[in-house]
């Protein structure tokens, strides 16, 4: 098998994960997939679920991505992956416009139209959707994943695992906690304690996250 990285998942994210790689001069070699039936995503063939990796890294293989939405089983497979000896890369679209003073984990998706600024931290395994604007100081947890076109001011700190939706707007020095949700057009005015649900403008909290 020719060289490339190997995508764990096959869905809507990886095919964008996928784009975003190769605009970056990367080949993608192979897909594995919770799905295992034979077939391609954007030309890339399907071989296997999951217990398909270490026969891939015996061929040689060793570097991957993890194109799974959920946080917490997207973190999972990423450090399974790391036990088998792959390196996680990152899906870094060109368009994306990153801080040198940023300092991005391992495995992590940023796709087109992203602008990271001045000493933003983020960490592994974190997805940063098409068109997001992350200011200075950010701090992105673990494994944590900010929706198509939010838009975070500075200061602000989004926890493992937390899940902003589409449009979310968050102002200056705001902490939002680990495994928190805010729904889709939220604006977060005030810090939210972990593991809850928040919508609405200003985003309040409707009860613990599903």
């Amino acid at each position: 098998m020719s060289a490339g990285v190997v995508i764990i998942g096959g869905g809507g994210h990886a095919k964008v994960v996928i784009e975003s790689l190769r605009a970056s001069g990367q080949a993608v070699a192979a897909i594995v997939d919770a799905d295992p039936t034979p077939r391609e995503v954007l030309g890339v063939p399907v071989v296997g679920d999951d217990l398909k990796l270490p026969e891939l890294k015996a061929q040689g293989l060793s570097q991957l991505f993890v194109a799974i939405g959920d946080n917490r089983l997207r973190e999972k497979l990423g450090r399974k992956a790391q036990g088998l000896g792959f390196v996680l890369v990152n899906a870094i679209h060109p368009s994306a416009v990153i801080s040198p003073s940023a300092k991005l984990g391992q495995g992590v998706a940023v796709m087109a139209g992203v602008a990271i600024n001045a000493d933003t931290e983020v960490g592994d395994l974190t997805i940063i959707n098409t068109g997001v604007v992350v200011d200075h100081d950010g701090r992105l947890g673990v494994a944590c994943h900010l929706g198509p076109a939010c838009a975070l001011a500075g200061g602000v700190t989004v926890g493992d695992h937390a899940f902003l939706g589409v449009g979310v707007r968050v102002i200056p020095g705001v902490t939002i906690g680990a495994d928190t949700t805010v729904g889709a057009g939220g604006v977060v005015v005030r810090d939210l304690p972990e593991a809850v649900l928040a919508i609405g403008v200003p985003a309040k909290i409707k009860g613990d996250r599903p």
